[in-house]
């Protein structure tokens, strides 16, 4: 009988106190969970699974699935699921080890300044890996990369882009040679820019925008030109055009 620890222990990585002290997050759906556990970017701890998706496995994943796995019954998962409904497994990950130091030379690189809200940023990350973006830098008051709405939103891209949480004002000061573009409303239009190989791109907070010390750090403000009437675009939706734009 699945114990009541286990539930226990499986609830409190909802919350990122708890993911911090463990080392570990939660990932949930046979896709997902699939997707990570075959490229093992991501080691895997502990795999709670309905008896179906484990008759799906192909022999290659349920090989890596050896001495982690327990099966268990829907109403079990129910419990330790953080979805509206639960989807056939949840396994338990270890996070990985982040560069801290990574060259952005000759590459884009993302600034998300307190981009707050869990579906954003996994928006935001998935749209990075769709893009090529290998690395985002997010401020300390960005929502947390193993959140487990995060990490749903991702789609697995989350094991490709390698986040850092860092002072973005002390980042950028740190980045003289490269080139700054921060998202404003009152920028320059993204279609008047030639090509453009490298820089990095400041996205700001969803009400608020970028912050004033922030912006004073970029070199050009570009925006999306607005056609309708709509008073701004989501956050993640404006990183995906803007990142078409100059990444072509």
């Amino acid at each position: 009988m699945f114990s009541k620890t286990t539930v226990k222990y499986i609830q409190s990585l909802q919350h990122k106190k708890f993911r911090d002290l463990e080392g570990v997050f939660v990932a949930e759906g046979p896709k997902l969970v699939n997707e990570l556990l075959e490229e093992e970017i991501f080691s895997c701890k502990a795999i709670y699974a309905l008896e179906d998706w484990v008759h799906g496995l192909e022999k290659n994943l349920l090989k890596k699935t050896e001495g982690r796995l327990e099966i268990i019954k829907d109403f079990e998962l129910e419990k330790i699921s953080g979805l509206s409904k639960s989807n056939h497994v949840l396994a338990v990950f270890e996070k990985k080890i982040i560069n801290t130091q990574p060259s952005i030379s000759g590459k884009f690189t993302l600034v998300l300044d307190d981009i707050q809200d869990p579906g954003n940023l996994g928006t935001i990350i998935r749209i990075a890996d769709w893009f090529g973006i290998e690395n985002v830098i997010c401020s300390l008051h960005t929502a947390d990369m193993y959140n487990p709405k995060v990490v749903q939103s991702t789609m697995a891209s989350l094991q490709r882009v390698n986040l850092i949480y860092t002072d973005v004002l002390q980042w950028l000061q740190q980045q003289p040679g490269i080139k700054k573009y921060a998202a404003t409303l009152n920028g320059k239009d993204l279609k008047s820019f030639s090509t453009i190989k490298e820089g990095v791109i400041i996205m700001g907070n969803e009400s608020k925008g970028i912050s004033e010390a922030v912006m004073q750090m970029a070199d050009e403000k570009i925006t999306i030109p607005r056609i309708g009437n709509a008073e701004s675009l989501n956050a993640a939706v404006a990183t995906g055009i803007i990142l078409y734009e100059l990444c072509q």
